[in-house]
């Protein structure tokens, strides 16, 4: 198979979904074979690129020496295995919420959800800065319905916001820095080691820099993240996709790949500001998240604190530090899709979005809450699950450079982490709550649920793997 059948795929799933719109399980069936047809496809390409191998595909020429480029590197490819496989998890997810909540545009919903995903496909595929930027800027527009798709005057207030942040980022930061590396470098191919690398230096890198770090608003960093709780508006698989197959991990996955691929390791000094910010974000989030009675509210500051970390792994710019926030892009997304999968299974059979409506839930939903909880100690970093390997990595990686910064804020939100997402548990096991006749939701949302939960913990036992792309990704020996 061809890099194309990546993108192909969930094109054409959107417009089979968009024909089958009076026939629901064949509009479903069509989600679920376009998802396994994607992900399939990705693997195929694992041996080749962690042998050296780098499948690039033009697609066109919009000015001479601007091209539109297809090319799968290690980083790519990791994020297009999540995208992809998560795509099929969510795909069975939304059979059972869509028809359990009576949703509405359903059609409309599944087409949408195949253009994020082709979308996300084509930013991990992107061989060059303006590639990735057209898919960017393709999967805020594509994602803008879903975010409002129950039409209600909230609804339509949180996608303004979500609009105006992550247009305006893009517009005004994002590309005037695509513009002045084009112009600094003479090019827009990422290329190891950096193409800015010898031509740009001092308050022009650090310039330069930060128009990256605010234009990315996908990535989060404060003050650009208010878009993401705004975003809470949207339908739980919404809110998965958000956060843990496509929107925040093109954001993340782009930070890495720039600061990977454009500037480089010589540019660490002009990059000693953004662990701050990352750190401010991370620690300041946290607060936020441990001050949130509403659920999905609590969630999505934990997401725009967990991103960050990517941020200031990824800054600190060594092999091991680039490495961790690769093998934390694959950490965050199965724990925290597990965890809006949890929060939209309680919407669905109990009604409850408050973290002090959840006293007892737990031996009602025996099957959602271990697997939130399972999610949750991931995400805090307790062994086995996934979130420890990732933090031990990121620990080692600012240790390894001597930056107590990052140390301490690791440290410190890890402690926060723990401070907002054990009580949760703790209500839902251990306190006693009000008779309730509801169970577990619909059975699709539990087997995804646990598909998840499982993969948490699975992902460890398959470090090896993980971290011979994650070391790819950093140029370090597979």
């Amino acid at each position: 198979m061809s890099l194309a059948t990546g993108l192909l795929a969930p094109l054409a799933a959107a417009a089979l979904i968009a024909l089958c719109r009076r026939r629901p399980n064949l509009r479903e069936t069509v989600t679920l074979a376009a998802a396994a047809l994607t992900f399939f496809s990705m693997t195929l390409f694992i041996e080749p690129v962690l042998a050296g191998e780098r499948p690039r595909l033009l697609l066109g020429e919009l000015l001479p020496g601007l091209a539109l480029v297809l090319e799968l590197e290690p980083l790519g490819l990791l994020f297009a295995l999540i995208a992809s496989g998560l795509w099929l998890v969510s795909g069975v997810y939304c059979i059972g919420y869509l028809r359990g909540n009576g949703e509405e545009n359903q059609t409309r919903f599944y087409a949408c959800f195949a253009l994020a995903i082709a979308s996300a496909i084509g930013v991990a595929l992107a061989g060059n800065l303006l590639t990735l930027y057209l898919f960017y800027e393709l999967l805020t527009l594509v994602t803008w319905p879903l975010v409002t798709h129950h039409g209600d005057d909230e609804a339509r207030r949180g996608g303004r916001v979500y609009l105006a942040l992550l247009l305006g980022s893009s517009i005004l930061f994002f590309l005037p820095a695509i513009a002045a590396t084009w112009w600094i470098a003479g090019t827009l191919d990422f290329s190891p080691g950096g193409i800015l690398a010898g031509k740009v230096s001092g308050g022009a890198a650090i310039a330069l820099a930060a128009l990256y770090a605010f234009g990315i608003g996908k990535a989060a960093l404060m003050p650009i993240h208010r878009w993401l709780p705004a975003a809470m508006v949207a339908p739980a698989p919404v809110s998965a996709l958000l956060h843990a197959v496509a929107v925040v991990k093109a954001g993340v996955f782009t930070v890495v790949k720039v600061l990977v691929y454009v500037f480089g390791a010589g540019f660490a000094d002009a990059l000693a500001w953004l662990p701050w910010v990352a750190g401010f974000t991370i620690v300041a989030a946290s607060v936020i998240a441990l001050r949130s009675d509403n659920l999905k509210r609590r969630l999505a500051y934990s997401t725009v604190s967990q991103l960050s970390y990517v941020v200031l792994a990824a800054a600190l710019l060594t092999p091991l530090s680039i490495a961790a926030a690769a093998v934390h892009i694959a950490a965050h997304a199965f724990g925290k899709i597990t965890l809006f999968f949890a929060a939209g299974a309680i919407y669905t059979a109990a009604g409850k979005t408050a973290v002090s409506e959840l006293d007892g839930i737990g031996r009602r939903m025996p099957w959602t809450m271990a697997a939130f909880a399972v999610a949750a100690l991931s995400l805090i970093g307790i062994p086995p699950a996934a979130g420890f390997l990732s933090k031990w990595l990121l620990f080692q990686g600012a240790a390894q450079d001597g930056h107590w910064l990052a140390l301490a804020v690791l440290s410190a939100s890890t402690l926060l982490n723990a401070a907002y997402f054990v009580p949760i548990v703790y209500r839902a096991f251990l306190v006693k709550g009000a008779a309730a006749s509801h169970g577990e939701a619909p059975p699709s949302m539990v087997a995804a649920m646990m598909a998840t939960a499982a993969a948490t913990l699975a992902l460890p036992f398959a470090a090896a793997a993980l971290l011979t792309l994650a070391r790819a990704v950093a140029g370090a020996a597979p």
